[in-house]
């Protein structure tokens, strides 16, 4: 029975940090946008002449801003998944 409840609090855990790094991995990628959009007009009223390469370069900020996001939902699927501190727990629980 111990063995049970261990199990069931390493998934409660685990759940409890997926949340968290999930909803911490997008809040911080919504306002990582936010302030690169607006320095990206700020810029773009200053000096209309360098929109097309402000542009191409806030694209690309976007898209790695996005891809660490996603590593994130990656690695909390991963432990969503197939965690590995549950096979531990197997594994020392006999």
């Amino acid at each position: 029975m111990e063995l049970v409840a261990h199990l069931a609090q390493v998934q409660g855990f685990t759940a409890i940090a997926l949340g968290l790094i999930i909803g911490f991995g997008a809040l911080g990628a919504c306002i990582g946008i936010g302030i690169m959009g607006s320095k990206f007009l700020e810029a773009a009223a200053r000096q209309p002449e360098l929109v097309p390469l402000l542009q191409g370069r806030m694209f690309l900020l976007a898209g790695l801003i996005d891809a660490a996001f996603l590593i994130g939902v990656a690695l909390a699927m991963f432990f969503a998944f197939a965690n590995p501190l549950l096979g531990a727990l197997h594994t020392a629980g006999g």
